[in-house]
């Protein structure tokens, strides 16, 4: 295949990469959006083994079908709770990729190479070796903080931004004496304590943060993902690598900034780590004594309500409650209540998560509204069903400037006529704050599994 064809072909990848990322904005045309990166990944794929630049193809085909039998496995076999685990996995194999395609690139000999020419591909290569060890290490450490291996709390250890400025000082040191290596085993010794130092680093950013930021940090973590496939295609000098990774890498810090946004944080909080962490000062202590419902009462005041809000979070997830409260939304739309669900930009642990559960369970796209559509009709709504989420809706954000989550914009439910809290228990939320909605006097708690107290509410009003 001539050159000029795979340079038409990647350009047509690299367009239908963008309509992917496009159709992806959208629930409506996220089906699509996905169908456009498979066809723009198969043509790429296609065009880099025709084209030549791939050798030893039997060893590609080796490697490459049980890797693809087994990502179609798990990807079929994952269940949507794992999904946020499932990605950061991913992420931490596009990092691992940058590094070993630095590493070999270093090793290859550099054929024409020397001067200002070779500074800049070692140059590419270090840049390429560490941001992929920040995202391996780091997404490894998100993969067993989402899987409960290890502890949502952040490892808050004293001076951890010098040591940070200390890491980030050690890696350019190395790098200077990487680019001043006067041969190649020198050079190899110096990348792979830089890998060290920055695979440290990324250790060290994750575990720094804690709460209820999941969702940034998996965004953030793609977003890593997405610099160092572009630092592989300099190394490599394939084009739609590094268009691909510029997307990637770009969408990713813009989805990060949407989520920082949702957090009331700013971005550099994320990328230095102890996001999440508690705020200075005392948080007020909730005092009073919640309101419990049962089913039948829960039943009746769906029944009779006008207009109904629906707010669901983790729990909802947890508990496979989406299909249930679909049937449930429509059993109430048929009897002439408006029904909408409200989705806050961070509910659940990965960005979107509630977004696809539901549309998973075909609820309509048109009811499902963002937090900053629905906010304002919240007081003019009968009642809000509150699914397993806590920390989107706890007024400690907006009321106690000492709180954890202090700032942080919320779905304000409080302010309807009615709410009811569907948890198991009243435990506080991922950010270990307490909620003070619990106790408000138009605040119920309808105790038990989503799942279970879902379907038992479904039969309530089919009877």
């Amino acid at each position: 295949m001539s050159n000029n064809l795979v340079t038409v072909i990647y350009l047509f990848s690299g367009a239908l990469f963008i309509l992917s990322l496009g159709g992806l904005s959208q629930q409506e045309t996220a089906r699509r959006g996905n169908l456009f990166g498979l066809v723009g990944m198969g043509l790429a794929l296609g065009a880099a083994v025709l084209s030549g630049q791939v050798t030893g193809l039997a060893a590609l085909g080796v490697a490459a079908v049980p890797a693809v039998a087994i990502g179609g496995v798990l990807a079929a076999r994952v269940e949507m709770t794992s999904m946020p685990q499932l990605v950061a996995v991913l992420h931490s194999f596009v990092g691992a990729a940058a590094v070993f395609v630095g590493l070999a690139s270093y090793l290859h000999p550099h054929a024409g190479l020397s001067g200002a020419e070779r500074l800049v591909h070692d140059v590419e290569i270090y840049v390429g070796v560490g941001v992929g060890a920040v995202t391996f290490t780091g997404s490894i450490v998100a993969f067993l903080k989402l899987q409960g291996t290890l502890s949502g709390a952040p490892l808050l250890l004293p001076g951890r931004h010098a040591l940070n400025l200390a890491l980030l000082a050690v890696t350019v040191w190395l790098g200077a004496r990487f680019v001043g290596a006067g041969s190649v085993d020198e050079g190899q010794q110096w990348l792979v304590a830089a890998t060290a130092v920055t695979g440290g680093l990324g250790v060290h950013l994750v575990m720094a943060i804690g709460g209820a930021d999941m969702p940034v940090v998996v965004s953030m973590l793609n977003s890593y993902s997405g610099w160092a496939a572009a630092a592989a295609g300099f190394m490599l000098g394939n084009d739609l690598l590094i268009i691909t990774g510029a997307l990637v890498g770009s969408s990713g810090a813009i989805l990060s900034h949407i989520m920082c946004k949702g957090m009331n944080r700013s971005l550099a909080n994320v990328i230095l780590g102890g996001f999440g962490t508690p705020a200075k000062g005392a948080a007020a202590a909730v005092t009073g004594t919640h309101q419990e419902l049962a089913v039948a009462e829960a039943t009746t005041t769906l029944r009779g309500a006008q207009s109904v809000v629906i707010v669901p979070g983790y729990g909802m997830a947890v508990a496979h409650a989406q299909h249930t409260l679909s049937e449930i939304v429509k059993l109430l739309r048929e009897r002439g209540a408006t029904v909408r669900f409200a989705i806050h930009p961070v509910a659940g642990r990965l960005p979107g998560h509630m977004n696809v559960l539901l549309a998973e369970a075909k609820v309509p796209y048109d009811i499902v509204k963002e937090m900053d559509e629905i906010n304002e009709d919240l007081e003019r709504t009968d009642v809000v069903l509150v699914i397993g989420a806590n920390d989107i809706v706890n007024p400690s954000a907006i009321d106690d400037p000492h709180s954890a989550i202090a700032g942080m914009p919320v779905l304000e439910v409080w302010k309807a006529k009615k709410v009811i809290v569907m948890k198991r228990s009243m435990g506080s939320g991922y950010a270990g704050v307490d909620n003070p909605l619990f106790v408000k006097p138009n605040a119920w708690m309808l105790f038990g599994d989503a799942k279970k107290v879902a379907d038992q509410v479904l039969t309530g009003l089919r009877s």
